[in-house]
């Protein structure tokens, strides 16, 4: 099952006894338990049929027993088992068949929840096989870096705000994959922003503290252009102020511009459509790395991309000798890259 579905059922009051919410994205994982959290128990009810444990102190003969029993002046009971990717058990052990006796015949007037983060349950094991027979599961994965300015549009959308394409991909771009970290942010621009507004990177600079000038976007579009006045402006800037654009950071996005142009080169059919289709990019950025080819032939861009991984390896202490100075490699690396 999706997301959305176990959402929409559990606020229809349509439970199952078991939930598995396991993979990589743990933002989903947390938004599924919360709200079958919020919707099973009324607050009145939750003191004597709510029960919150973590996976290394689980005892699964406990679980079971408290799963087992009955519900207090309620209809129900929850059980919810985070972190549930460390509840040891061996397969063949007494515990495992315990587990998996209920699983196959589990208590309908109770709700076991299983945050399993960071992994998926293998579902070849039979305690798989049990809770989809019985229960619901969902496979939470990680979007894609390429996905996520879109993944910010369409959350924007849902709570009646548009944002610009420049100012989705800075924002992606600053914040990369961490869904929590970004839903944050969104949430507080829709606090201090009227409904309806179109965001742009003002709003992100004036609210989230992003500098709409100074940032990996801004440096990654001069790169582009090899606008050289302006990407020594950036890096001086960088130089300053460090944490406006970890070296990291700095480095995987040159590096994503410079695959993102490999392939450009490499490829036959050169329309803007398939070139937005196979390369991953946003349709309002094709005609900027159209642009950025025709200064980067594919010699260029190979030999920018092995400096990349030189840099890279130096950053890390390897290859160089004595304390490491990020904004002279950021220069060097800079220098070497336009020229």
């Amino acid at each position: 099952m999706d997301y959305k579905s176990i959402i929409k059922d559990v606020q229809d009051k349509k439970f199952k006894p078991l939930y598995l919410l396991h993979g990589e994205e743990p933002y989903y994982i947390d938004l599924v338990a919360k709200a079958i959290e919020k919707e099973a128990l009324e607050d009145h009810e939750r003191d004597f049929n709510q029960t919150i444990l973590y996976g290394k102190d689980v005892d699964i003969v406990s679980l079971v027993n408290e799963l087992q029993g009955f519900p207090l002046m309620a209809e129900r009971k929850l059980v919810i088992v985070k972190e549930a990717q460390s509840i040891a058990y061996k397969e063949d052990s007494k515990e495992a068949n315990y587990y998996n006796n209920y699983f196959s015949n589990p208590n309908p007037t109770s709700i076991l929840v299983l945050c399993y983060k960071y992994g998926k349950l293998d579902s070849r094991k039979k305690i798989f096989k049990n809770i989809q027979s019985k229960g619901a599961i969902f496979l939470s994965e990680k979007i894609r870096e390429y996905n996520i300015a879109s993944w910010i549009d369409s959350y924007l959308k849902d709570k009646n705000y548009t944002i610009t394409p420049k100012a989705g991909k800075l924002l992606a771009d600053f914040l990369g994959n961490d869904l929590s970290k970004i839903t944050n942010e969104l949430d507080k621009l829709a606090i201090l922003i009227q409904v309806g507004t179109q965001i742009n990177e003002v709003h992100i600079e004036e609210n989230i503290g992003i500098s709409k000038d100074f940032n990996p976007f801004e440096l990654v579009g001069a790169v582009q252009i090899r606008d050289v006045p302006k990407i020594f402006q950036i890096v001086h800037y960088f130089e300053h102020n460090p944490k406006a654009c970890p070296f990291p950071m700095l480095i995987g996005q040159l590096f994503g511009f410079f695959i993102k142009l490999m392939r450009i080169h490499f490829l036959t059919d050169k329309s803007p459509q398939n070139i937005a289709s196979q390369c991953k990019i946003n349709p309002y950025f094709v005609k900027d790395h159209l642009t950025a080819a025709k200064l980067y032939n594919p010699s260029k861009v190979a030999l920018n991309i092995e400096i990349l991984h030189e840099y890279d390896l130096k950053s890390k202490g390897v290859g160089s000798s004595g304390n490491i100075n990020e904004a002279e490699l950021m220069k060097e690396m800079i220098y070497k890259l336009v020229n």
